[in-house]
């Protein structure tokens, strides 16, 4: 049963991490076809589509996934099955409700967006209009996920996470080309068909679900003959239940859209306040929330997902009382995110010009805003990890409190920071508003879980020493080659960034090895790994 949960849990977790490499990938051709106007419009609408779409499913799959699996283990199956059959109705009535929603407030969302006498204010309403349509299907897509996980069957959101990825960004890509390319037609309808997507996306990604329901309907239906029968929970009870248990997933799914749309709202707005023109500033919006973010978030992703892999121990070590297991895990916990995340951010702050290159085009002011941003990963990953840690020792009520406390910051700061530094405003504003909301979780974890920092601190001394090591060396190696190299070409930028990380990497993981910190955080996984170069290395001695 172990073996079985751990390798659905490696197989959700590949899913995922596919699917956001997916929808990284993708940014590189499509600026390429739809250039930078392309972007402001499409950053304009995914903004409020990614806050609808957190707060329809963000959460669902796995607390929907948690109450089967609960019932399951006692035999109540049929109390699964009932959830199931109100939830897809539910799922379905909630996704048309704010598909509506945002296909008839569009203009509203657009002129706060960009403001009522912009002339990019019909266009702009009907890219959001055209990501709208997602609504309808994705929550109930979500909600079939989160039945099959409940049933410990991880294959088929991880392939439908995927499938859904790839449909839509080849319908993007093609459809945007096409409109372009082989119509004439205007950006304005590329990036509509581009927004679109997500909707054929979405249906190729419930079609793999489908399939699956089919294939394993009868085996369903055969673990419901064995119902109990002995439990009737009401379907207020089950709501309530699936209510309380996603409500902070909710959360932390909607924090960043909630501070980008603060920039939405207000970024532009302030700009065009001290002398920008309307265009150049929806460019710079769109090289801060667009550009600069999908690069910025790679670090985040990874990072992230592998610490959260230690909450549920958390959680185990908490309800048991075990306090020394519990203070260990936390230990864990940081220091494996700040030991992937600092060098990362670190990294992609120095490499920022050759990097910006690669994925857009060789742009000053991309370079300088994604130079200023990358730090700001670390914060991304220390919130989303303190904020399901506050979950594992259940005080998640407080990751309310550090969101509102976070954004009133960003809200605040973020006008008058901007009419003073620009876009490194924003910046600043972004990394004081997750500052303020993380230093409250801490707070709260130190009080509720009686967590004693002083050893993490002492570590993250450490990782950062390492990182400024990695750092100094990797700026001589990049300094070096711009000798040769120019950053202004994409050919000449990936070569930099092979080289120079290759040499941050090798010296952090020598540090990392030698001071015998990489074993300390990763144990046996990193003693496996030694054992298997080991071995490699012996048998090319042998056969040469």
């Amino acid at each position: 049963m172990q073996s079985k949960l751990l390798r659905g849990t490696f197989i959700l977790t590949l899913g995922t991490i596919l699917s956001k490499i997916l929808g990284l990938v993708y940014v590189i051709p499509f600026f390429q076809i739809v250039g930078r106007e392309g972007t402001v419009l499409y950053q304009f609408s995914y903004v409020p589509y990614t806050i609808f779409i957190s707060i329809a499913t963000a959460g669902i799959p796995l607390a929907v996934s948690k109450f089967i699996s609960k019932y399951n283990a006692l035999e109540e199956y049929a109390v699964g099955r009932k959830l199931f059959k109100s939830g897809l109705v539910i799922m379905l009535t909630t996704g048309a409700a704010a598909f509506l929603v945002m296909y008839f407030a569009a203009p509203t969302f657009a002129e706060m967006s960009i403001g009522g006498e912009n002339a990019n204010l019909k266009n702009v309403t009907t890219v959001m209009r055209a990501v709208s349509f997602a609504l309808i299907v994705v929550p109930f897509m979500s909600l079939i996920r989160g039945y099959f996980q409940g049933h410990q069957s991880m294959g088929p959101s991880a392939l439908s996470q995927v499938v859904e990825q790839i449909v839509r960004i080849v319908f993007m890509l093609l459809g945007a080309f096409f409109v372009l390319k082989a119509l004439n037609g205007t950006i304005v309808t590329a990036v509509s068909v581009a927004t679109f997507a997500a909707f054929i996306g979405a249906i190729g990604g419930l079609l793999v679900l489908f399939w699956y329901w089919y294939k394993r309907k009868p085996y369903l239906d055969q673990l419901l003959e064995q119902d109990k029968g002995t439990i009737n929970i009401s379907l207020k009870d089950i709501y309530k239940e699936i209510i309380m248990y996603s409500f902070p997933f909710v959360l932390v799914g909607i924090a960043n859209p909630l501070f980008q749309a603060i920039d939405q709202f207000t970024f532009s707005r302030a700009l065009v306040q001290i002398g920008f023109k309307e265009d150049m500033a929806e460019s710079f919006f769109s090289i801060l929330n667009f550009e600069s973010h999908k690069i910025v978030i790679i670090p985040v992703s990874l990072a992230t997902a592998f610490s959260l892999t230690l909450v549920p121990s958390i959680t185990k070590a908490f309800v048991e009382g075990d306090r020394r297991s519990m203070i260990h895990q936390l230990n864990q916990s940081f220091q494996v995110l700040l030991f992937l995340t600092l060098p990362a951010a670190i990294g992609l702050s120095l490499l920022a010009e050759p990097v910006y290159t690669v994925f857009y085009q060789h742009d000053i002011t991309g370079t300088e805003v994604l130079r200023s941003y990358a730090p700001v990963a670390i914060l991304f990953s220390l919130f989303s990890v303190t904020a399901a840690i506050l979950q594992g020792i259940n005080e998640q009520r407080f990751t309310v409190l550090s969101l509102l406390v976070g954004l009133l910051v960003k809200l605040s700061l973020n006008i008058p920071l901007i009419e003073m530094m620009e876009t490194r405003g924003a910046v600043l504003a972004t990394t004081l508003g997750y500052s303020a909301a993380i230093l409250i979780n801490i707070f709260v974890i130190k009080k509720f879980a009686r967590y004693p920092f002083r050893f993490v601190w002492r570590r993250s001394l450490l990782i950062v020493i390492f990182s400024g090591l990695m750092w100094a060396g990797t700026e001589a190696v990049y300094h070096l080659l711009l000798l040769f190299l120019s950053p202004e070409s994409k050919v000449q930028s990936v070569i930099m960034i092979i080289i120079s990380a290759a040499a941050g990497a090798a010296i952090y993981f020598y540090l990392g090895v030698k001071s015998g910190l990489i074993r300390r955080l990763f144990g046996t996984k990193f003693d496996r790994l030694l054992t298997k170069f080991k071995l490699t290395g012996r048998r090319r001695s042998v056969e040469n």
